[in-house]
């Protein structure tokens, strides 16, 4: 099907149209569409410069991103307001406009002119509408071979702006579908849902419950282990943006440095190894939500740089000088005494109030002794060695044991005793799959020693596999059926540790 219009073009414009719709689609991701459309726009008008300008509906201004022509290189990133120049009107009508007396017209913004000094003599933007929705406009300046613009290019820039508008919108949702992929899948992944029928827990389900389906900052409080990463998944899987990414940030687990770049992003060359630029996790969140863990670590810099996030929404990549808008709701979590990390000079004043917009504190788990039985149900379904066969059941006296254990370590040290236990009362075959007192650590009454870290439990993990293998003479199906786990299972474990037959 023609697109409208394009029989009244001249053999030539109609050449340089689809010349300039292949190079446009052959484009990945936003910022090489723009450019592309840039290029393309004063190729097909024989222009001296164009670039496009994108609507941030948000922060209600028209922002230049991409440009080409003398003087491009001062456009980019520059922001007006929505309804300033003449690409403020060309969104507002939606019809494609020439000006011929630039400097005289009364839309004309001529801050732009004198910010770059470049003279605009003669104008024609056309609007970039897709679907009923206007992303920006296309301007482009100055014809080579005449003194103005004509009526025939305002049909031209009316049909390509048509045919670029298609390729910005396809552009913004393979952008936003690369940062989703970064976040969505992970976060999918993980558990949805709060479990306990405590008093202390349905309150804190009812707190989320009001909180999630606004867009208010939700400041996390706890001990560790006590869950708090999960509530931040159970709020933006219940919130308006549960389809777009969730992305988690360990504030404790990088050095500043290397904090500021995950963060904020960086553009090449900002430092030694900076080959390309990255984006941050703010902006690979844009859309969605953004969870800052360990909030209370962060450095002086650090926090400087998140207040302007809270406050303006925009961030600036590292070695950049662009604003970058960015629609990200923030939740945040810490085990520490914000209040008196802030009394102490350690925390900004501003920067804590501006998140503890909504506090929500997640009980220990001694506080919340009945929800033991419910949580050490729902993690033996989720024990690897319950993968084949019935979950391993809990004694009485073992669940009593759990039950009266103060868990220094919440909800995660629970978890950790109960794969361990698992571990240890299923190696004697899928007949053997209650867990006993002696399977649990000396602390609750057992025979073993202290709840294990990661790296002891995969030790333990380790042992338990090579004793199968070595007892059923590495037979992986008789090693499979003694630990009461999978033939798949055993054999992902043997790449995990390197195992091989001797």
């Amino acid at each position: 099907m023609a697109v409208e219009g394009t029989r009244d073009l001249s053999a030539e414009a109609l050449g340089a149209l689809v010349d300039a719709s292949a190079v446009i689609n052959d484009a990945h991701g936003l910022e090489e569409t723009l450019a592309a459309i840039a290029r393309a726009a004063a190729a097909v008008l024989k222009a001296e410069a164009s670039s496009v300008i994108l609507l941030d509906k948000a922060r209600g201004k028209q922002v230049f991103m991409a440009a080409v022509g003398d003087r491009a290189d001062r456009l980019l990133g520059v922001e007006y307001d929505e309804g300033l120049g003449i690409s403020g009107k060309v969104m507002r009508t939606g019809r494609a406009e020439v000006v011929n007396e630039v400097a005289s017209d009364r839309a004309h913004y001529k801050d732009i002119d004198q910010m770059t000094s470049f003279e605009t003599r003669s104008l024609v933007a056309g609007p970039l509408v897709h679907k009923g929705r206007t992303l920006g406009v296309v301007e482009v300046l100055n014809p080579v071979q005449a003194t103005h613009f004509s009526e025939s290019d305002r049909q031209l820039i009316r049909i390509f702006a048509n045919l670029a508008a298609i390729a910005v919108a396809n552009a913004q949702s393979y952008d936003r579908l690369e940062r989703e992929n970064c976040g969505l899948k992970a976060s999918m992944a993980g558990e949805r849902e709060l479990l306990g029928d405590s008093p202390a827990m349905r309150e804190v389900r009812e707190m989320i419950r009001r909180v999630a389906r606004s867009g208010a900052t939700v400041l996390l409080l706890g001990e560790t282990g006590t869950g708090k990463d999960l509530a931040a998944k159970v709020i933006h899987s219940n919130s308006p943006r549960a389809d777009r990414a969730f992305i988690a940030v360990n504030c404790a687990a990088l050095p500043e440095t290397l904090l500021e770049s995950e963060l904020f992003g960086h553009e090449a060359g900002a430092f030694t190894g900076a080959v390309q630029r990255k984006l941050g996790r703010f902006e690979l969140a844009d859309g969605g939500t953004i969870f800052l863990d360990e909030i209370g670590e962060l450095s002086g810099g650090i926090q400087v740089k998140l207040l302007r996030v809270l406050q303006e929404k925009e961030i600036v990549r590292v070695g950049g000088t662009q604003t970058i808008g960015c629609d990200v709701r923030i939740l945040a979590a810490t085990h520490r005494d914000l209040s008196a990390a802030m009394r102490a000079g350690r925390f900004r004043e501003d920067l804590f109030y501006r998140l503890n917009v909504f506090p929500i504190e997640l009980p220990p788990l001694r506080d919340r002794r009945e929800d033991v039985p419910k949580l050490a149900a729902h993690f033996l379904r989720c024990m690897p060695a319950g993968q084949s066969g019935p979950a391993p059941a809990l004694s009485n006296e073992a669940l009593a044991a759990l039950s009266a254990y103060d868990f220094p370590g919440n909800v995660r040290e629970l978890r950790n005793i109960l794969e361990r236990a698992c571990l240890l009362c299923c190696a004697g075959g899928p007949s053997d799959r209650v867990i006993r007192v002696e399977h649990l650590p000396k602390e609750l009454g057992g025979a073993g020693e202290a709840p294990p870290s990661g790296s002891a439990l995969a030790a333990t993990e380790r042992a338990m596999v090579l004793r199968a293998l070595e007892q059923s003479g590495w037979n992986q199906t008789l090693a499979a059926r003694s630990l009461g786990i999978t033939r798949d299972n055993v054999r992902y474990r043997m790449r995990k540790y390197g195992l091989r037959r001797p």
